[in-house]
């Protein structure tokens, strides 16, 4: 709804995208695009071979060599990030194999995606190691007892500490792999002496940490602006209803029922 009256709105003052002289544009030939169940088995691929590996493959498999150095791991910890990259990789090379005849240049196609992906990846690794060095300062101690000491209510203090971190780090997996880490162990042991179960704490964890995530430091909003030529100014506004406040507001609706014991 509200997107749909912003956009009446921007029409009828006349908007459009902008004027980009820099922006170079390609010329697409209409007669060489798949059809739409082609271009979509590269995603089919990814959502099943992930799904395969991560949950039937990967916890049969003998890896106790995880838990010794140099890895200090166990199969559990890794097999999801596993799962992912070889489904994507598996997923890439099948889709070179059913456009080969589309793809003018391969080489010039994986430098352009590499090149591409550099600015995403950077950006959210940056905010996420940065996040990452805040919980290891001494100071990060009087925020985590602050931040368990604002509500007994766990689902409550959850939410509220996976927000905070998420807006520090500038990063939704960062800020509730922080968050988690450091306080898991506390709410588990609060929502087992409230009687809440674990499931609604994974959830409101999981809804928590797309709301102040997308805050204009954000690695993913900084490369969005970056693509589209837009100024934080130009665009930060509607971003942020549509990222933070509208999320905001799912948040308190997922924890009055999550309190209710509907979640």
């Amino acid at each position: 709804m509200v997107v749909t009256i912003k956009s009446k709105k921007a029409m009828a003052q006349g908007e459009d995208y902008g004027h980009h002289p820099n922006e170079s544009f390609t010329e697409i030939d209409e007669s060489k695009l798949p059809s739409f169940w082609i271009a979509l088995i590269p995603i089919i691929l990814v959502l099943v071979i992930n799904f395969i590996l991560s949950k039937y493959y990967f916890p049969r498999i003998n890896a106790d060599y995880l838990a010794q150095e140099p890895y200090k791991t166990s199969i559990k910890s890794v097999a999801g990030i596993w799962s992912l990259i070889i489904a994507l990789v598996i997923a890439i090379i099948i889709a070179f194999v059913i456009h080969r005849k589309r793809i003018d240049n391969i080489l010039k196609t994986l430098n352009n995606g590499i090149f591409g992906s550099f600015l995403p990846i950077l950006n959210t690794a940056s905010e996420v190691g940065y996040g990452n060095v805040i919980a290891t300062l001494a100071s990060f101690v009087i925020i985590k007892n602050a931040i368990l000491g604002i509500s007994t209510n766990p689902l409550i203090s959850e939410a509220i500490s996976v927000n905070i971190l998420a807006g520090i780090t500038g990063s939704a997996s960062g800020g509730m792999s922080i968050a988690l880490g450091a306080l898991g162990k506390q709410y588990m042991e609060m929502a087992l002496q409230y009687g809440i179960n674990p499931e609604a704490l994974h959830r409101i964890a999981t809804i928590a940490c797309g709301g102040l995530d997308s805050l204009p430091h954000n690695g993913a909003v900084i490369t969005l602006l970056g693509i589209c030529g837009m100024t934080h100014k130009e665009s930060y506004k509607d971003i942020g209803v549509v990222s933070v406040f509208i999320p905001l507001i799912a948040l308190v609706v997922a924890l009055i029922l999550a309190s209710l014991g509907i979640v």
